[in-house]
């Protein structure tokens, strides 16, 4: 049993052949999908992904790349977005800093947003974050001293020091094709010590497809590669591993229904 934390399937990368994508992803084996939206204007797309199947979900969230496109967002309005029963999660949002589309003060503004959104209603918070350790650790620090709140750290790729500090308040990790990778060294020596029961695995399609698919459009089928990569820096059987992550999803995503799954 598999489930693939993390898929962007409401792009026009899948515009054309989207059954044909969940089709395969069954034939694979995966039983389940959580659809990441980016961008608010994008929920509608986002959730209605979700509504084509039992075993879809989705999420609400704003990426940091696009901070600026909602400068006005609200925790209150995430918090009414997120009353489907479809919505699962709040993200991806956070802090990147790679290429400076949106300002610091805009995503830090609406990180916050989400951060109460998901304080509020007590899912989970599905974070990106790339080259904003100390500012990331440093406002999780503050807000979980405020009220805890469940949290996700997606396609983890960041320093050992943020990802020590986020096991210490209790985050869930997701692991991506990124784990198998050639020269990848660093990620994998994370994610040896990253928490066994808390920890899960991702596409995050149409990108960073797994070896051996490098190059081509990521699909949630090859979650079978990612998982397998996992099972291998860990030590674990294939079957364990699903097992694991698989539990770790509904721990940790607990508006989600197990009998949802895909037979």
């Amino acid at each position: 049993m598999l489930i693939d934390s993390h898929v962007n399937l409401h792009g026009e990368k899948f515009a054309n052949d989207l059954p044909d994508v969940i089709e395969r992803a069954k034939q694979a084996g995966v039983n389940g999908l959580l659809n990441i939206c980016c961008n608010i204007k994008d929920f509608e797309a986002t959730l209605n992904v979700a509504k084509r199947s039992k075993g879809i979900w989705a999420s609400v969230g704003t990426h940091p790349h696009d901070a600026k496109d909602n400068p006005d967002i609200t925790a209150e309005e995430l918090v009414k977005m997120a009353e489907h029963s479809k919505v699962i999660g709040i993200g991806e949002t956070g802090f990147d800093f790679h290429y400076g589309y949106s300002s610091e003060a805009e995503q830090i503004y609406n990180f916050q947003a989400h951060i109460d959104a998901a304080r509020e209603l007590q899912i989970p918070l599905i974070i990106h974050t790339r080259e904003a350790d100390d500012l990331m650790m440093k406002t999780l620090d503050r807000e979980m001293a405020k009220g805890a709140f469940p949290a996700l750290m997606h396609c983890y790729t960041s320093g050992p020091e943020l990802a020590k500090e986020a096991d210490a308040m209790g985050c869930y990790f997701s692991v991506s094709g990124i784990v198998t990778f050639k020269n990848a060294h660093d990620v994998r020596a994370i994610i040896e010590v990253m928490p066994e029961d808390r920890i899960m695995v991702e596409t995050d399609c149409p990108y960073l497809a797994p070896v051996p698919y490098r190059g081509r459009r990521n699909e949630p089928a090859y979650v079978k590669e990612v998982c397998q990569g996992l099972a291998d820096v860990k030590g674990w059987s294939f079957e364990e591993t699903a097992k694991r992550t698989t539990d770790a999803f509904f721990n940790l995503f607990q508006k989600a229904d197990r009998a949802d799954l895909w037979d």
